[in-house]
């Protein structure tokens, strides 16, 4: 039996694991100017699920993004189609094993995850806080930090044990031409032709929302005192709660709920004079695009401090705090609540003031 090759200090090539969530993904894309600064001659890729690597592929820092269709082959598997299942999941494990990786960064620290990592047969699997037996298919684990407020926490603190230029870590996020033009076309095809606020009201957890009431005021105001068109960004189970908030605003809000792929969303956001947004990844995005940013926090606690002069996040530390998927306070979402439209509008007029000229659709964001 031949023995297994030594993993080597500085790796030729290395592939980073995050499967899902798409604010993880956002967050955890800062370790890619880390490990490029690092190891500017590795190869490194990034396996995700389908849909998601719309958030990657046009990273000009990674070498290639491997996509796992993970719920079209559920889809397919149920239908009968098993052969047909099984033939791609043999070719993505072949292709994953045949670039021969050094390191394999599991960030998601999951079973699922993990699987993948001892799939694609890398030298140096390394878990980030692995848990679901999946330490158990990684040669090392590193343990999640606890006390740090910075945005990414977890995936600086992993830069840091692998003295992999930590000091550059920032969110890094890239839009194609193509991506960019679309959301041009969009935001001209829906009367928004000056500058404008992204909005993001939309997420999974009823206990993270804020109040639709509460938005529409927010609308209201930043149309008529910012002097900013508020553009409503989700997904397509998002359209209904948009259009109703768009309703009861008088018009004051676009809904672009459901018109986007994610790429083009973050290029809709790149061209944005602000976002304003609860916990969810296109909140997170407005912060990796170097937007003004005011995060509104709840029941979870992703980050206090973004790390950035640009980004502001507002919460309130109940004792209740963080209940995360279990809240105690029968529906009330006290924390949320709290979250007054002028505290919020006070917030954003002040990160206003402080990036001088506001952006325009026409203009051109950080790339």
């Amino acid at each position: 039996m031949s023995k297994r090759r030594p993993s080597p200090a500085v790796p030729d090539s290395i592939l980073i694991i995050r499967l899902s969530a798409i604010g993880d993904i956002i967050m955890a894309s800062g370790v890619l100017p880390c490990l490029r600064a690092a190891f500017p001659a590795a190869r490194i890729a990034w396996l995700t699920e389908a849909g998601n690597e719309e958030l990657l592929q046009a990273n000009p820092r990674l070498d290639r993004v491997f996509v796992w269709p993970r719920r079209r082959w559920r889809e397919d598997w149920k239908a009968g189609r098993r052969r047909a299942v099984w033939r791609e999941f043999h070719q993505l494990r072949q292709e994953l094993r045949g670039q021969r990786f050094d390191w394999i960064l599991d960030l998601q620290g999951l079973l699922k995850s993990a699987l993948w990592a001892r799939l694609a047969g890398g030298r140096r699997r390394i878990g980030l806080g692995s848990k679901e037996g999946s330490q158990w298919l990684m040669t090392e684990v590193v343990d999640r930090p606890t006390e740090s407020p910075l945005i990414g926490k977890e995936y600086r603190h992993l830069m840091n044990v692998l003295a992999a230029a930590p000091e550059r870590f920032t969110m890094d996020m890239a839009v194609s031409a193509e991506a960019d033009r679309h959301a041009s076309t969009l935001l001209h095809g829906s009367g928004v032709v000056g500058p404008f606020a992204v909005f993001c009201p939309f997420t999974t957890r009823p206990q993270k929302h804020w109040f639709d009431e509460r938005w529409v005021e927010l609308a209201v105001r930043t149309r008529r005192e910012a002097g900013l068109v508020p553009v409503l960004v989700g997904g397509p189970g998002d359209r209904e709660r948009a259009a109703a908030i768009v309703q009861s605003s008088a018009g004051a809000a676009v809904n672009l709920c459901g018109r986007t792929r994610l790429d083009e969303c973050a290029a809709v956001i790149r061209r944005a004079a602000l976002v304003v947004g609860v916990d969810t990844g296109m909140t997170h995005m407005g912060i990796a695009m170097g937007r003004p940013s005011v995060t509104l926090l709840g029941s979870t606690d992703p980050y206090f401090e973004t790390g950035t002069a640009h980004g502001r996040v507002l919460y309130h530390r109940l004792p209740c705090y963080p209940c995360y998927r279990r809240p105690t306070c029968g529906g009330e979402f006290t924390c949320m609540r709290m979250h007054t439209v002028e505290g919020v509008f006070d917030t954003l007029q002040t990160l206003l003031a402080g990036a001088g000229a506001v952006p325009t659709d026409r203009q051109e964001g950080r790339s």
